[in-house]
């Protein structure tokens, strides 16, 4: 299947974005905190709402609904069916269930059918600080399926030690991290965020190409943070928190 010819599923001049997220009445995370930014990127982006909540976990309580693999489906048949699932790009981030998970992949084969040059980029959010968010099975299952399909990796510290089974306690150990998420499968990978002595490290890494199995050149970007203040880039190209805009 080609490019549809109806104008609405049409990318933009940068692109077309479905992002696949969370979604809180109250507070900025997920689609809520992605859409808009990414619309002034120049992109046309197409939420779908993995959850809806009244406020993100990490206060006492929270409510709401959350999208099963099924009903995730029935949404990109119903796109499917119109001819609108030309994307350029695939955004995700948190995902509650293996389920989910696993129909997020099958999204992904989808898509690609459609379009073989869809630039997939993936937020793991399993945890922070040490402690895991959803449940165990899920790092499994995004380290042996979910990492080798994905164009560009953006973990925190916490996130990327569970898919590299490495410990990271240095920046040096942040880049050795990035050679290891590499060889599995995407050529971009940010780490978001690597405490070291109460400073934050932002790494972005760039592998340009891979040969004979071998890791090719690869370009990084080291960003320091103080755990109190703003970041101050540090570094021989641009680079900011609009990781998304990076993968071109």
């Amino acid at each position: 299947m080609g490019p549809p010819v109806l104008s609405l599923a049409l990318p933009s001049d940068t692109g077309r974005v479905l992002s696949i997220q969370s979604h809180t009445v109250q507070g900025y995370v997920g689609n809520k905190s992605a859409v808009f930014p990414l619309q002034l990127l120049g992109y046309d982006v197409d939420p779908i709402n993995s959850v809806q909540f009244s406020n993100h976990t990490g206060y006492p309580t929270f409510k709401g609904q959350v999208l099963n693999g099924q009903q995730l489906w029935e949404l990109v048949e119903g796109l499917e069916a119109n001819d609108l699932l030309y994307y350029t790009h695939l955004l995700t981030g948190y995902i509650g269930s293996v389920s989910f998970l696993n129909t997020v992949l099958k999204v992904v084969d989808k898509l690609r059918s459609v379009n073989p040059k869809l630039t997939y980029v993936c937020d793991p959010v399993m945890g922070d600080e040490g402690k895991l968010y959803v449940p165990l099975e899920l790092v499994s299952v995004y380290r042996e399926k979910v990492v080798p399909v994905a164009s560009m990796l953006t973990p925190n510290q916490f996130e990327a030690e569970q898919l590299t089974n490495f410990r990271i306690v240095t920046e040096q150990h942040g880049r050795e991290a990035c050679n290891i998420l590499h060889a599995a499968g995407p050529s971009k990978v940010v780490i978001t965020s690597i405490n070291i002595n109460d400073e934050l490290l932002l790494i972005g890494s760039h592998q340009k190409e891979k040969h004979l199995n071998l890791i090719g050149p690869t370009s990084r970007a080291v960003q320091d943070c103080d755990t109190q203040n703003s970041c101050v880039f540090h570094g021989n190209w641009r680079f900011d928190d609009r990781t998304f805009a990076w993968m071109e």
